[in-house]
């Protein structure tokens, strides 16, 4: 395994469970303590990871979201099958509203076959990426600027929003806890999800198997909020269940078959 394959997975442990031992990290891959330890003071130096004694905890807590470039790296191949879902609902001539979200970049990604779109984002990325594409709308929010996720937020961000009316709406989360919420993780994330959301005949939440059962900082709304979930495996049967008392869809990638 090459190095960045194993800091990979270990920046999604340290994501899912918000703490790592080196030990445990020595023994599961099979290499020495000591390359452990580099591989942490890598993330570290990437702001993921805060080193402890004897292993490290997510950088900032559960309420700051990782940095955007290992986020985008992050479950590549899930967010791969959820983006292409996603983009087959769209049509030639359609709007849609995407957030700052990893999913939702591989998602504009995906629609890049499309000759005739509108794009609206409060994405710095994302906006760079749809910018790209010859024949597309591509719309900026606008706002200040929270670094850390590489997007546009506040009052300027919101009423830009509110100003249009949308086919789509592509929003993802930090998790859908068992209050029946989806949450992110901070109040300007959320207000500019949930303006998105306002704005579109439909809201599509796009999810990876790690967002099952997590909890947020901020509450963004109700389940509900969404029409349909679009996920990367098959959700366990209780939330299956949930969703269809809700009748909000679900989409998910088929396993296969050896």
């Amino acid at each position: 395994m090459l190095a960045a394959e194993r800091r990979q997975i270990i920046a999604e442990r340290l994501q899912a469970a918000g703490r790592v031992m080196v030990g445990e990290l020595s023994g599961e891959f099979s290499v020495s303590e000591e390359t452990i330890r580099r591989d942490l003071e890598c993330l570290e130096n990437e702001g993921l990871a805060k080193r402890t004694y004897g292993g490290a905890v997510l950088s900032g807590g559960e309420k700051s979201p990782p940095p955007y470039a290992i986020r985008k790296n992050t479950n590549a191949e899930g967010k791969l099958a959820i983006a292409q879902m996603a983009a087959a609902l769209v049509r030639e001539g359609d709007a849609v509203m995407v957030d700052e979200s990893s999913t939702a970049f591989y998602t504009v990604q995906a629609l890049r076959p499309l000759k005739d779109l509108t794009v609206i984002s409060n994405s710095l990325e994302i906006l760079r990426l749809a910018g790209e594409k010859d024949g597309w709308h591509v719309i900026s929010t606008g706002g200040d600027l929270l670094w850390e996720v590489m997007a546009q937020v506040g009052r300027h961000a919101l009423e830009t929003i509110s100003s249009y009316h949308v086919q789509w709406a592509f929003l993802s989360c930090r998790g859908i806890n068992t209050l029946l919420e989806i949450a992110d993780s901070s109040d300007e994330i959320v207000q500019v999800k949930r303006a998105m959301a306002h704005s579109a005949d439909h809201t599509v939440l796009l999810a990876d198997r790690r967002k099952f059962d997590r909890p947020g900082f901020t509450a963004l709304g109700p389940l509900d909020l969404a029409d349909q979930v679009i996920t990367d495996r098959e959700p366990p049967e209780e939330w299956k269940a949930r969703f269809e008392e809700r009748g909000i869809a679900l989409s998910y990638k088929p396993e296969t078959k050896n």
